[in-house]
Parts: structure tokens; sequence; C-alpha cells
């Protein structure tokens, strides 16, 4: 048999005993297509395991040309691979793009990328690169591209650089490994992993994996914008907003399936949603970013009808152990106690969502394990402050002026208060929360979804990273943790995920309140533009009946 076959045939028992658990109810049909999909199973052959066909493209083919407006955050742009918001990926779409894709069925689909192909351990993954691809100066796109890009990845001398963070099977010492990567020729190479890792194709998945040019040396990609997509940026200007534009001189890999639009233009209209509306009921824009709490059904009502995703998105209430009081885990389990997630849904975030258990890993997680959160119990949370000496200590939670995240903050600190703990609130302006936003006591952020469990606890909760807000360093979860990044088979690794989730929850590590359904609104006319579980704006998609 030769590699080629054998690795087929590896791929195809692995991904038939998903699609018989998924069958018998072991596991949702999600969670099926993200497993089989990431081993490098094609999504027309995941579902055909299922005895379904892969759902069609829309029927409804946009028209060439015309104009779409987003009203969107518009952030100071940067490298890249140290992108924390969605929103600076989502303007460079049009001209950077990534190997692979997350969709909203939960499929990872390729993209530069033409297929993938996992061993029998996930220790060794084949890259074949889509031929035909040029970047917009006329270089062809090869294996040496995408080599280069990983080894930038790699790279966790670059401040804020959490790809290094989702690289770690092929680094070491804060680089690429030596031998780590093998070009086979200009459309194949191999990535060599020193464990397994089912989640290092879906992390290139991720916003800050976009591809850049081996010329780009770093800083706003809005400056020199070389890539492989069909549009260019033509101003950008933060906080005010950014024109794209199609690019007349460079002929895209995918010409006929998208880039219908001539004109994208995103306009910042601040935090506040009824700024939004009063835009949408002017005419002003076509396209939400994101629309919560009670402006879904506003918009809806002026006929601006809104997609729904389910997600694993979520605000993360967070304590800094690295400063007193929340050094002390009994004043963090103290706080938490005082707070019903529940209650916090319906006040906070208008019940849109599922309640959530304090330790970030979602239901919707394949290797999710139900281990149960934290009590309720208001009473002995008092109790636990008062028996640290800190009866009449005055704690301050601060959230950004967000509508659904500072409601949200209030609902905590009221049931905090209810239980006779002094509490007060703090609302900041975007531009100031920002500035100093990881050196707050007792905060909230934001969070976006991430496909596997693994890869949030790895970018949120290993001790050091770039992304760890919380202070939280144990030395336990970081070993439980590489043990999980190396245990391929989801079930398998359900198990040490219960030990890491429990660590979280007995550490107190966060109020994570709640799991979050995102919504979009949009004009009748626009089309391929529904709500996408990360918060992807894929313009270069998108298009008008």
């Amino acid at each position: 048999m030769t590699h080629t076959k054998r690795k087929a045939t590896e791929l195809h028992r692995a991904a038939a005993l998903y699609a018989r658990e998924c069958r018998e109810g072991k596991l949702s049909r999600r969670e099926f297509l993200t497993r089989a999909t990431a081993l490098g199973v094609a999504a027309p052959a995941a579902y055909g395991l299922l005895g379904l066909a892969a759902p069609q493209a829309q029927a409804q083919t946009p028209q060439m040309g015309g104009s779409l407006r987003i009203q969107m955050d518009i952030r100071a742009q940067r490298d890249p691979r140290t992108w924390d918001w969605s929103e600076l990926a989502n303007v460079c779409r049009g001209w950077l793009e990534y190997l692979v894709s997350y969709e909203r069925d939960g499929t990872i689909q390729p993209v530069l990328l033409q297929s993938w192909e996992a061993n029998e351990d996930a220790t060794t993954y084949t890259l074949n690169v889509r031929p035909g691809v040029t970047w917009n100066n006329g270089d062809a796109f090869t294996s040496a591209d995408v080599a280069h890009n990983i080894e930038r990845w790699c790279d966790a001398s670059v401040e804020g650089n959490s790809m290094a963070d989702r690289m770690g099977a092929i680094s070491q010492d804060g680089k690429l490994r030596e031998g780590a990567i093998e070009i086979v020729d200009d459309l194949t190479l191999r990535i060599h992993l020193s464990s397994p890792d089912i989640a290092i194709i879906v992390s290139m998945a991720d916003y800050p994996a976009a591809v850049v040019h081996p010329s780009f040396p770093g800083g706003d990609p809005t400056a020199n914008p070389i890539g492989t997509g069909p549009y260019l940026p033509v101003s950008h200007a933060t906080g005010i907003g950014a024109v794209i534009e199609r690019n007349p001189d460079h002929t895209w890999w995918n010409e006929g399936n998208g880039a219908w639009l001539d004109r994208i233009e995103f306009i910042d209209l601040g935090t506040d949603p009824a700024a939004w509306l009063a835009a949408a009921e002017g005419g002003e824009i076509d396209l939400t970013y994101e629309t919560t709490g009670d402006f879904v059904d506003l918009l809806e009502a002026i006929g601006m009808p809104s997609s729904e995703a389910i997600t694993a998105a979520t605000l993360a209430v967070r304590f800094n152990q690295t400063q007193a009081p929340y050094d002390n885990v009994n004043v963090r389990r103290a706080l938490q106690m005082a707070v019903n997630n529940e209650f916090v849904l319906e006040l906070g975030y208008n019940d849109r969502g599922t309640a959530a258990d304090n330790h970030h890993v979602c239901p919707i997680h394949p290797e999710y394990a139900d281990t149960g959160g934290t009590p309720f119990d208001p009473a002995q949370a008092k109790a636990m402050i008062e028996a640290e000496g800190l009866a009449d200590h005055e704690f301050e939670l601060i959230s950004i002026d967000n509508d659904w995240e500072a409601a949200t903050c209030d609902s905590i600190a009221a049931q905090i208060r209810a239980a006779g703990i002094n509490i007060k609130r703090t609302i900041l302006p975007g531009a100031t929360f920002w500035n100093d936003w990881l050196n707050y006591p007792f905060s909230s952020t934001s969070w976006a979804m991430r496909p596997l469990g693994v890869q949030v606890l790895n970018l949120a909760y290993r001790g050091g990273v770039a992304w760890n807000e919380s202070g939280f360093a144990n030395a336990e979860f970081d070993a439980l943790l590489d043990e999980a990044n190396g245990i391929a088979d989801a079930d398998a690794r359900r198990e040490v995920m219960a030990k890491l989730q429990q660590i979280l929850v007995d550490e107190g590590v966060l109020i994570q309140p709640y799991w979050r359904s995102l919504y979009r609104n949009k004009r009748p006319n626009v089309l391929n533009a529904e709500m996408h579980p990360s918060f992807e704006i894929r313009y270069q998609n998108y298009g008008l009946s």
C-alpha cells in the first residue's frame, strides 16, 4: 500500500468511528464534523459518513458590483500574529487569506490549502497547497510561503504573538523547532510535531493566522497590502472607518465564486447600539458586526432581519491574581458563590444563550466534561469574605461601556451587593478601558469562540502566555494541559479535561456567566452575510441580490 493510500485509510477509519459515535448519540453532528475535518477528511465525505449530503452553496448568486456599508469598530492595525480582536482581521480579509477556515456547521474547510492529512496519532500533518494561487504582486504562492508563515507564528520573541502559544508542538525555545517543517515540493510540505495535537490545523483558522507575503516587515498590513485575495484597502482611520475596493490588477484564485462587491465601507459608530439603530433607520449602514439585546428585535422591526449563531463566545469576568485581594483563592471563590449565572444570563444578556459553569469550556466543545460549576450560596460567600477580614473592603468591578457587557457586570455586582459584600461599579469608555485593561484587578473581557476546548485553555489559562489575563499560573494545570494536547481522541481527552475544568472552578479563576448566542442584522438584499460563530466578516463572499 502506498503512503498516500495508507494515510487515506487511517483517516477514513478514524472518521468512520466518529460517525458511528454520532449516530449513536455519543457526540453531536457539529462535534463529529469538527473532529473529522480537522484530521483532513473533506467536508462532503464527512457528511457522507453520516448518510447526509453536504449543504449546497446558496442558490441565489449575487450580482456583480455594488457597495456595502458595515457597522464595526475600527482599531489601530498591527502585525496579524498579534491581533487580539476579530475586527482587526475583518478589515484585512479581502487581501490577507487563511490556510483553512472554520464554518458555521463546524467543519474546517480548505482555503489556501487544497487539502491536508494527519497520520494515525496526529504527529505528522501533510499540507497540500492549492495550485494556481498567486500573490497580488505576481509571485506564485508555494509551500515555502506556508513554511515562512508557520515560522513567523512560532516566534515567541514578538510581543503579543498569541500564535506562538498555538504552535507549541512544533516550537522549541520560543522559535520553530529544527526539523519541524519538511518542504517536499512547491505544493507540499509536512509538519512534524513533538507530540500529538489535533488543534494545530484548527488553530490555523483563527483570526491571527492570516497569511502574509515573505516581504511583510511586520506592523500595519494596510500600509503595503500584498496578499492573495481580491481586494485592496483604500483608507483606514482608527475610530472612524475603513474603505476596501476590488483589485482590478489581480486575478483571484477563486474567481467566479466571490468578490462580487466593488466597494466595502466599514463605519465606526462607537459602542452605543442606539447609534447603530439610528444609522440603520437613516439608511447609512447595511449590516451590523454584531447586534445584542433588544436591538436585535428593533432592527428587525425596521426591515433588517437577523441571523443567529450558536457559539462558545462568552464574557470572562476575571480576577487578576497578581493583585490583592484577588491573590486569595477564598476571596475569588466567595465572589463566585455570590453570583447565580442563570440570573446574569437573563438580566445581563436578555436570556439569549445558555448559563455557564465558570471554567470556560463549552458543551459544544468535543472534549467538554459535565463537571458542574460553583454552588450559588450568598450566605456562605459573605461569611468567607468576613473570615478573610474583608467585611469592610470595597471591591470594584470594571467594564467597558458596551451595552451588554456593562449590563452583565451590573447584574454580577448587584448580586454580590445583595449578598452583603461591598462593591462598586466602574464603567469606562472604550479608549480608556483598553489603555490599561490587563492591569485592572477585577474586570470583564469578551472572548470569541474556539472550536476546541483545549484551544481556549492554551490561550487563556496556561501560565505566562500572551492572552492570560487572570495571572493564573498552576503547574499541575499546565502539565494536564500538555497531556490533553497530546490526546488526539476527544473522548479520551475528556477525562483530562474534567480535571482541568475542576481546577479552574476550585481555584476561582473567573466568573463566566454564560455562553452567548450571537446575532447580526442585515438588509434583505445582502447575501451570504449570516452571523459567523467567530465574528468573521468575509466580505469577499458577500454580495447584493
